[in-house]
């Protein structure tokens, strides 16, 4: 039997996350927008208390998203927020910027560190540079194609965790740019009608307007736009879809394997999960037998909204960095 990678997924709230627990998720991380980015939903800190009851008598794992980029303001109150998550029980901190690990060394030094810092975790001697100052974790870069995520894997001591399925975010800016246009238009903003005063967004229950850019070149391809407190992000065209070759990644030891579950439907994200879960479970049971089965993959392409392709990300592409 080979040792189990983690199954890491997100969730929009506790009803969805005890249902993922039930479909096979190991671990989520959650968090709230003040101090995280592109969550699909917001948990504060009484809710992700909530979320550690349910998940580790399951022998699952909570991490809390702290990986917003910071300004003063938040930095201020981060020694607080992060004794709070202690206290809570999460079981690591995801950040990005070096404030937040200098608070969790002043506030919560037992706190686990997973280095997140989205693009531009591109190589091992960074991620060696944050080991050596607390982190257990470096969360690669969706950019990096397969031989590089193998090469990074061999070049590090910590944790490794990787993107299997979902959307990735390809643009973000700190203004709300989508609100900013429909009020020059003269029509309300996304979410307007809750609350005037900041833009709550497609992530807080107004997707379903199915916003999304379409380029001039490439009229068959839809980016979602996804808009919170936070800005605006653009969104992937299509889903990352790993479980054909999952093996690869599991053969090399790779740590955490990560489903999205952001834009997508409890039932969807269900799917998913059971998915992986089988291929998972059916390879460390027996690597030299594992043989991979059609039904998780259509599975997964029955519930695929056909306007987003399943793809294989960057993971078979020449070089990007």
């Amino acid at each position: 039997m080979a040792t189990k990678p983690e199954l890491l997924t997100t969730t929009s709230s506790l009803d969805e996350l005890k249902c993922l627990i039930e479909a096979g998720a190991d671990a989520f991380v959650l968090g709230e927008a003040r101090y995280a980015l592109r969550l699909p939903g917001e948990f504060d800190v009484e809710a992700i208390s909530k979320a550690v009851e349910i998940a580790h008598p399951k022998g699952v794992s909570i991490y809390a998203a702290v990986n917003n980029v910071m300004d003063n303001a938040a930095v201020d109150t981060l020694p607080d927020y992060i004794r709070a998550l202690s206290n809570a029980g999460v079981d690591a901190i995801v950040f990005g910027d070096p404030a937040v690990l200098m608070a969790v060394r002043a506030a919560a030094p037992e706190l686990k560190l997973h280095w997140n810092a989205e693009m531009t975790s591109t190589n091992y001697e960074t991620a060696n540079y944050w080991g050596r100052r607390g982190a257990v974790r470096v969360v690669l870069a969706r950019e990096l194609n397969m031989d590089q995520v193998l090469e990074f894997k061999a070049g590090t001591k910590l944790e490794v965790q990787v993107q299997v399925h979902g959307l990735t975010n390809i643009y973000h800016s700190k203004r709300p740019l989508v609100h900013n246009y429909l009020q020059h238009q003269g029509q309300a903003g996304p979410a307007e009608a809750a609350d005037s005063s900041m833009p709550q967004g497609i992530a807080q229950g107004t997707y379903e307007e199915g916003l999304y850019l379409i380029e001039v070149e490439r009229p068959d391809e839809r980016f979602p736009i996804y808009e919170d407190s936070n800005g605006t992000h653009i969104m992937s065209s299509d889903d990352i879809c790993m479980i054909e070759n999952l093996h690869e990644l599991m053969e090399t030891g790779i740590d955490s394997l990560k489903i999205e579950g952001l834009l997508k439907s409890a039932a969807y994200n269900e799917i998913v999960i059971r998915s992986y879960r089988a291929a998972i479970d059916a390879y460390c049971e027996s690597p030299a037998d594992y043989v991979f089965r059609e039904e998780w993959l259509d599975a997964i392409k029955a519930v695929q909204d056909p306007a987003r392709e399943l793809s294989y990300g960057f993971f078979y592409k020449e070089q990007v960095y």
